[in-house]
């Protein structure tokens, strides 16, 4: 499965974003990969302040389950001061 979106940032927000990718955490990656992502990539739009994500995953259902696990949670907490966020 292919999959794309697109997340906002807050002005000013790129390069502690981008710091934080750079020092992303070992945890994470493995937690990605073991929910069967390939080919993750995402692409910064200075005009618009946008992200656009792509990514391939092995299995859906597979993928969903990563987002109840502990270490995506506090991921997303610790990147949300960043950026907008859903309720989900």
């Amino acid at each position: 499965m292919r999959s794309a979106g697109i997340m906002k940032l807050y002005p000013g927000a790129a390069k502690e974003y981008e710091k934080r990718h750079n020092e992303i955490w070992p945890e994470l990656v493995e937690s990605i990969k073991s929910h069967g992502a390939k080919n993750y990539s995402i692409f910064f739009n200075k005009e618009t302040n946008e992200l656009f994500s792509y990514l391939e995953v092995e299995n859906e259902e597979l993928w969903e389950k990563r987002a109840g696990s502990e270490i995506t949670k506090k991921w997303w907490e610790y990147m949300a001061d960043l950026m907008e966020t859903n309720s989900d």
